[in-house]
């Protein structure tokens, strides 16, 4: 990939309760800081972390030591959040991947069909999804994509753990040891998911309010450093693929019957003027028009060598 293609961009991580990004927060990568989430569907804690990550704000950390326990020294990235329902979601119902607002189809790369299939094949075979649709979307029924899946305790008004801090590992605790064993549910990543790979099963379970849910999402193949999807003999940079329409890459958690969303990530590729990468330092502003001063959002506090634990 050509470095002065790179260098024009750089990468944002916000997140909220709904699609609009004017309602979302700066999302602190890497950071030892949890982002909490709530609306009318679900309260969230979340935590976002990418290897090797440049973007903003200046001086986010470039890791988190989460990369160097055993499960995670090869990923990427990660999506690690906690989760409690404001009323009960079915298990089918509850969808996790990535939709598109316009047409992509003149965007995508030769070759993107048998991607596609080979991540069906070897990474989420319940991945389902049309990126040649008017609205595209690729989406997974979450409790069989997620990487790690653990059930805690109900709330009952409390606060929601937070996660910055937390490695999520499969299976369970307090109450929810024995939902987990009442439902049959495997101990190992690979059993739940393929456990959850029967729509009848997935149906059969549900979500229950104030309960916290913890999940993980992240893997080796996107990497964030180069904006590049690296599949076994296969990838593809999306740099050579973007243009003012399509320079963000959107996560959500939602509803596929009552549409209702309970979160959404947006990590967006930054436009920087001659300006911008000239200065470095100096202000800069994003494609929403919010300024940021030095790298840095307004909100935050000045980073120091505890920020990462």
């Amino acid at each position: 990939m050509p470095g002065s293609i790179k260098a024009n961009y750089r990468l944002k991580v916000t997140a909220g309760g709904d699609y609009d990004p004017t309602t979302h927060q700066d999302v602190p990568v890497n950071e030892a800081q949890t982002l909490r989430i709530d609306s009318r569907h679900a309260s969230t804690n979340l935590s976002v972390r990418i290897q090797n990550y440049t973007g903003f704000p200046d001086h986010a950390p470039q890791t988190n030591r989460y990369f160097s326990h055993p499960l995670h020294h090869k990923d990427q990235y990660s999506i690690s959040f906690a989760i409690a329902f404001k009323h009960p979601v079915n298990g089918n119902d509850l969808l996790f991947g990535n939709d598109f607002d316009r047409p992509i189809r003149d965007r995508l790369p030769p070759g993107f069909n048998a991607a596609l299939r080979l991540v069906q094949w070897t990474i989420d075979p319940s991945l389902d999804g049309d990126a040649y649709a008017d609205k595209p979307y690729m989406y997974s029924p979450a409790v069989a994509t997620w990487n790690q899946f653990r059930i805690g305790d109900k709330i009952n008004g409390g606060q929601l753990p937070d996660v910055h801090n937390l490695v999520i590992e499969e299976g369970a605790e307090g109450e929810g040891e024995s939902i987990r064993d009442e439902k049959g549910i495997p101990g190992t990543v690979q059993g739940r998911r393929a456990h959850f790979q029967s729509e009848d099963t997935r149906k059969a379970w549900e979500f229950e309010v104030g309960r916290v849910y913890f999940a993980d999402f992240g893997n080796r193949y996107l990497d964030f450093n180069d904006f590049t999807l690296r599949l076994p003999g296969f990838s593809i940079n999306a740099l050579h693929y973007i243009d003012e329409d399509t320079h963000t890459l959107r996560y959500v958690l939602k509803n596929r019957v009552t549409g209702e969303v309970y979160f959404v990530i947006l990590f967006s590729l930054v436009l920087l003027s001659d300006e911008d990468q000239g200065q470095g330092s100096s202000e800069q502003s994003d494609k929403t028009g919010r300024e940021t001063k030095g790298g840095r959002f307004d909100w935050e506090e000045e980073p120091s060598a505890a920020d990462v634990e």
